[in-house]
C-alpha cells in the first residue's frame, strides 16, 4: 500500500484502497463492497463503491506497480509470459461485455463476461501483471449501450489475440525481462500475434489445433499427419514441470518447419500422453537455437496461469466483482490482482527462508493467505465492528428496494 498510495489524489481513496485490499484478502465467502465495508468498520458501502467508481485514480498507474512488483520478485532472464483468458457468469445484460458467449470456466456457452490475462512466470513464481476486457461486437456495434456503461468512445472490436498482442507488447515496452511466450490455441492460431513475436525476437511455444497446417520439406501438412510419421524411437520423455502428483511426464517430438520468421527457427512440438495417447501441438519460435528441454519448459509453463485463475478467484475474488461499468472493471480487477501478487511474493519469499524439512510440503499460497488472517487480520479487524448498526442499515436498504419494486409491479404497463 505504501506503493501505490502516490498513485491517488487524495488520502481517504488511499484508505479505502488499503480497505479494499485487505478485505479481498480477508476470509470472507462473498466479497463485495457490502461484506468488505462491513469488515473494515464503515458504516456503509459508499467509500467503496466511490473508490471503484468515482473517485480520483488511475488503474493503469496501479498495473504499472503490480507489473514492477512482480518483475522484481521473480524476474529471470528465461521468464515467460503466460497469455489466457477465463469468464466470469454473470446475469442480466447491463454489466459490461456480458452475452451469451463460450466461457472456458464453464466449458459451455453461457451468459457471460470473458476478459484476457497476462501472467509472469518463472522457476521462482508466477502472478498475474496485466489484463483486457474483451468487448462482444454487439457491444462495440452500440455505442448507446457503451455510453451507458462507461466505455471510451475510442475502444472499438478487438479480437482475444489482438488484446493479447496488446498486453504483450506492453509488457515488452516497460522493459519485462521475459524471453518466451506461451498460450492456448485461439493465440497459437493468429499469425499477426506470431509475426509480432517474430519482428521483436521474442521466442514462443503456441498451441494450436490438430488440423493445423504448417509448411515441410515435403510441402504443407497438417500436424497430426506429421504425428503419424514420427518414429517411436524419436520421442523423448521429459517432465512439463512439476503437479500436484509429482512430475508431469509426457513423450514429446519436435520437428522443424521450412518457416521463413527472418531470423531464427520455428519447428513443430508434439506432446503424446504416454497413459491415454492423447496428442497436443504446438508451433514454436526461438531467435537462436535451443535443445528440445526449453521447449519442454516453456510449454509447462502454460499451467501457470491456470493456478493464477484458482488461487485469484478462490482466494481474492477475481470473478465476485458487482460492478457494471468499465471504469469500475478496471479498478476492481487491478486492485485484486495486486492482492493475489502480494500473496503469490511474500510466499515465494518465505520459502526461501524456510529450511527444508522433508516432512513438509513446500508452503502454499493457501496456506501463507490462511496464516495472514489468522495471524493479522483478525487481529486487525476484532474492535470496532458495528453488526447491529450494518444489521439496521441492511434492513433500511433491503425495504427500500422492495418499496421500489412494488411500485414498478403497481404502475399500469
Amino acid at each position: 500500500m505504501d506503493t501505490i498510495a502516490p498513485r491517488f489524489a487524495r488520502c481517504e481513496a488511499a484508505r479505502n484502497a488499503g480497505a479494499f485490499v485487505l478485505g479481498v484478502l480477508s476470509s470472507l465467502e462473498t466479497k463485495n463492497c457490502w461484506t468488505m465495508a462491513e469488515l473494515s468498520g464503515h458504516a456503509t458501502p459508499d467509500k467503496l463503491q466511490h473508490l471503484l467508481s468515482r473517485a480520483k485514480w488511475d488503474a493503469d498507474d496501479i498495473r504499472d506497480d503490480l507489473r514492477a512488483m512482480v518483475v522484481d520478485a521473480f524476474a529471470e532472464r528465461d521468464a515467460v509470459l503466460v497469455i489466457d483468458e477465463t469468464g466470469d457468469l454473470k446475469k442480466g445484460d447491463k454489466t459490461v461485455g456480458v452475452q451469451r458467449q463460450y466461457s472456458g470456466t464453464a466449458g459451455r456457452i453461457e451468459n457471460c463476461q470473458v476478459a484476457v490475462f497476462l501472467s509472469y512466470a518463472s522457476s521462482k513464481g508466477h502472478a498475474l501483471i496485466d489484463r483486457a476486457l474483451y468487448l462482444p461486437k454487439s457491444w462495440t456495434d452500440d455505442r448507446a449501450r457503451c455510453a451507458e456503461a462507461d466505455v471510451p468512445d475510442d475502444v472499438g472490436f478487438a479480437t482475444k489475440p489482438e488484446l493479447a498482442t496488446t498486453l504483450i507488447e506492453r509488457a515488452l515496452d516497460a522493459g519485462v525481462s521475459a524471453q518466451w511466450v506461451t498460450g492456448d490455441e485461439v493465440y497459437g492460431a493468429d499469425p499477426d500475434l506470431r509475426k509480432t513475436l517474430h519482428d521483436r525476437q521474442v521466442g514462443y511455444v503456441l498451441a494450436v489445433r490438430r488440423d493445423t497446417v504448417v509448411p515441410t520439406d515435403g510441402g504443407p501438412m497438417r500436424v497430426d499427419a506429421l504425428a503419424d510419421m514420427v518414429s517411436e524411437a524419436a520421442w523423448q520423455t521429459m517432465s512439463a514441470g512439476a503437479g500436484a502428483k509429482g512430475d508431469r511426464l509426457y513423450s514429446w517430438a519436435w520437428l522443424t518447419t521450412r518457416e521463413d520468421p527472418g531470423t531464427g527457427e520455428c519447428s513443430v512440438l508434439i506432446r503424446r500422453n504416454d497413459d491415454t495417447g492423447e496428442l497436443a501441438f504446438y508451433r514454436c519460435y526461438s531467435p537462436h537455437p535451443v535443445p528440445l528441454a526449453t521447449l519442454v519448459r516453456v510449454a509447462g509453463r502454460r499451467w501457470t496461469v491456470e493456478e493464477c485463475f484458482q488461487s485469484s478467484k478462490g482466494l481474492t475474488g477475481l470473478d465476485q466483482h458487482q460492478v457494471r461499468t468499465w471504469t469500475s472493471w478496471h479498478r476492481w480487477t487491478i486492485l485484486v490482482m495486486l492482492a493475489h501478487a502480494f500473496l503469490a511474493v511474500v510466499t515465494a519469499a518465505q520459502r526461501t527462508r524456510e529450511h527444508p524439512n522433508p516432512a513438509l510440503i513446500r508452503l502454499s499460497v493457501n496456506e501463507f493467505r490462511r496464516l495472514f488472517v489468522a495471524l493479522v487480520l483478525t487481529p486487525l479487524h476484532a474492535i470496532g465492528h458495528r453488526l447491529l448498526d450494518w444489521s439496521v442499515w441492511r434492513r433500511k436498504h433491503q425495504r427500500r428496494a422492495q418499496l421500489c419494486h412494488q411500485k414498478r409491479r403497481s404502475q399500469p404497463q
